[in-house]
């Protein structure tokens, strides 16, 4: 799978990085999402679900 963060979207409430810190941080400067792992293992594939499901936004995309 691969992680897209769409940055113009994001508005920093950090909802991904509490479901998936070892994938999401954020910027220490604006607060908006950054991409740690863009291609994580299966294993991590319930929490990064989980990241894009609670982004208030829709910031968060996941391809296969």
């Amino acid at each position: 799978m691969k992680v897209i963060a769409e940055i113009d979207k994001c508005i920093g409430a950090g909802q991904c990085v509490r479901a998936a810190g070892d994938v999401f941080t954020q910027d220490d400067d604006t607060g908006l999402v950054e991409v740690l792992v863009e291609h994580p293992d299966d294993s991590r594939r319930a929490a990064v679900e989980t990241a894009v499901r609670l982004c208030p936004t829709h910031a968060l995309k996941l391809e296969d």
